[in-house]
């Protein structure tokens, strides 16, 4: 029985009232489901070029699978990471449900397998990339890194992940390119929320600009605590920026652009005087519906006391790229 905690955020701080008028219409039809770990899909680290279907399926490792030669990064931070039984089970993946715990186990049968991302746009080099490719591009890297909900909750996460620059590099953008967009997959067959209306328009899109997405700390994260990503996190590649807020972290990627103009975002396009393109952490900025000057831990129990929320989540390294902005109204 799926038993809701009373500290838990109400869905309505972060749904747009539109969706929040209609969920009780597709709540109705989600699949109840217990807060299980969510499996992944691992292919084994060899060239997969030329193989058919077929011989792709016999590669896939079941969940759980280690991803070997994992380098760990100076950027991390000395953090005791949240366990993962809750970076498993409390989850905003809206393809799959609003509800914080039923995406866990409505993902678990997600296939990652086989995955190709294409990149286009304003690029010299336009292509489409299989995962294992992606990740053959640089060294996994542990990152352990704080993570932000605009609802006001945090977790810290010990991703593995390669630099985004890593496949920017790989693109060869043109000069002209400002911009880099992300769409995550459109899957209704197997993405329950996506045949519904009234949740979010899909598929899913955000985006950066070009040196928010070339600085260091920006990774695609492919693996968690040493292990491939499960579903449920955005398996198989997901964007990680840590000094912005989660949502801005598109799952399932299967898309990435370049682009001389700034890219539509899911959440700005629902409701923009809650949701700005740049969506840093930013304790000075309130939410319209509440605070986000604290934050409460996952994991850390009901009456813990909350987390002071620190600008750019910690991150300061990143402030030169908002020099001259004011970031209360550029949002």
């Amino acid at each position: 029985m799926l038993i809701k905690k009373p500290n838990d955020i109400p869905l309505s701080e972060i749904t747009p009232k539109s969706s929040y008028l209609n969920r009780r219409t597709f709540l109705a039809g989600a699949v109840a489901a217990g807060a299980a770990v969510a499996g992944g899909l691992y292919l084994r680290n060899h060239d997969s070029a030329g193989l058919d279907s077929a011989e792709m399926s016999s590669t896939v490792e079941a969940s759980g699978a280690k991803i070997t030669g994992i380098v760990k990064s100076p950027f991390s931070t000395n953090e005791k990471p949240t366990t993962f039984k809750d970076i498993t089970s409390y989850n905003n993946y809206y393809e799959f449900s609003t509800d914080k715990y039923e995406p866990a186990g409505l993902a678990k049968n997600f296939r990652t397998r086989p995955w190709t991302v294409s990149l286009d746009g304003m690029v010299k080099k336009p292509k489409t990339i299989d995962i294992d490719a992606i990740m053959r591009l640089s060294a996994p890297e542990e990152r352990i890194y704080r993570h932000r909900c605009v609802e006001g909750w945090s977790m810290v996460i010990p991703w593995v992940g390669i630099p985004l620059s890593a496949i920017i590099k790989a693109a060869d953008p043109l000069p002209s390119a400002k911009f880099v967009a992300f769409e995550t997959i459109t899957a209704p067959d197997q993405m329950p929320n996506q045949k519904r209306s009234g949740v979010l328009d899909w598929p899913y899109v955000e985006g950066l600009r070009m040196d928010e997405a070339m600085h260091p700390l920006t990774i695609l994260a492919v693996g968690l605590y040493d292990e491939v990503l499960p579903n449920v996190d955005g398996a198989p590649l997901r964007l990680v920026c840590p000094w912005k807020y989660g949502f801005k972290g598109c799952k399932a990627i299967v898309k990435i652009s370049f682009l001389d103009k700034v890219p539509p975002t899911t959440w700005n396009r629902m409701a923009a005087d809650e949701y700005g393109f740049y969506s840093n952490v930013n304790p000075n900025k309130d939410h319209p519906r509440w605070s986000q000057k604290t934050e409460r831990r996952i994991g850390e129990g009901l009456f813990a006391p909350k987390h002071p929320t620190l600008m750019f989540n910690g991150y300061d390294q990143v402030a030169s790229l908002y020099a001259g902005m004011d970031l209360n109204r550029n949002f």
